[in-house]
């Protein structure tokens, strides 16, 4: 079996796997300033599953439509499946997951899920993968809301745009009718198992560190962007360290970052995230692991 990776932009892959099409997450109809990905979800005539690791809209929007075109099984959080439901997606396409299943992909793929966690929203962290961002540890739910209105952060990280100029005004358009919810779902993140190996892929920089140290796969797919969350608790550091922690846990051979591309300007920077700290760190601590910086559509070879 051959496994080939595209990556679609923001945190969205297609892998395809011998036969079987698997997508990750399904934003690809993004704002009309992002750099355009070269595919549409209303494009896409080839789908078996979708993957949707939350379901806010830069994750969990397009799916819908990939679903009604391709007859493809989406597999989410509850919150992701009552979204798809919304959206008129057949009951019999949605498997509701909320960690611990495991689902048949193919005659020899299957896919585990495990539970997540969101980066912290509640709290400004640098756009830059090096500079380290501290404070925050320990707040109950009521005191993150503080922290967030003091902060000045809406409900949607949309409202981080300034007013007045064109890009923040199709951002908000965008918003207005990107399929989504305002609430997480509660994150998921998948270990797809083949007969080659095995693909951990999650959607947002989040994570239970005892889950992570258990899984081992030989490809980590992860999530390069906001301030990282570690066991409920925002990283007293920086993005890179928040991947190389990630990376130290997991121990695979090749490394796929996601979601630090210019996928909602005015928002994020003009580039994408610079990952050059990430990668210094990665080589510092995992030295004979391989990072693969595919660009949009690139049909990567993963494995095989």
């Amino acid at each position: 079996m051959e496994i080939r990776l595209d990556w679609l932009g923001c945190a969205t892959f297609r892998l395809t796997l011998g036969e079987t099409v698997v997508f990750l997450d399904a934003y690809m109809d993004r704002v009309p300033t992002a750099p355009k990905i070269g595919l549409s979800a209303k494009d896409v005539r080839r789908a078996d599953f979708v993957l949707v690791g939350h379901a806010h809209f830069d994750h969990i929007a397009g799916a819908e439509l990939i679903a009604r075109n391709t007859g493809a099984r989406i597999i989410g959080s509850h919150e992701s499946c009552r979204v798809m439901r919304e959206q008129d997606v057949a009951a019999n396409q949605l498997l509701p997951s909320q960690g611990g299943e495991r689902h048949r992909l193919a005659a020899d793929v299957t896919v585990r899920v495990f539970p997540s966690l969101h980066s912290c929203t509640w709290t400004t962290g640098s756009l830059s993968a090096m500079e380290a961002s501290t404070g925050d540890l320990g707040l109950c739910e009521d005191e993150r809301a503080g922290v967030a209105a003091r902060q000045g952060l809406g409900s949607t990280i949309g409202r981080r745009a300034e007013t007045g100029d064109s890009a923040a005004n199709d951002l908000r358009a965008h918003l207005a009718t990107a399929v989504g919810s305002g609430q997480t779902g509660g994150p998921l993140a998948y270990l797809i198992e083949t007969p080659q190996g095995s693909i951990f892929w999650q959607d947002t920089s989040g994570c239970w560190t005892g889950v992570l140290r258990e899984l081992r796969p030989d490809v980590a797919i992860l999530a390069a962007a906001g301030r990282g969350n570690l066991d409920g608790e925002p990283i007293q550091g920086s993005l890179a360290d928040f991947i190389r922690i990630e990376a130290e846990l997991l121990q695979p051979r090749t490394i796929v970052l996601g979601h630090h591309d210019n996928w909602m300007p005015p928002v994020t920077p003009e580039g994408g995230t610079d990952v050059s700290p990430i990668r210094t760190a990665l080589a510092g601590s995992l030295p004979a692991a391989k990072l693969l910086e595919p660009g949009y559509m690139d049909g990567t070879l993963l494995l095989g």
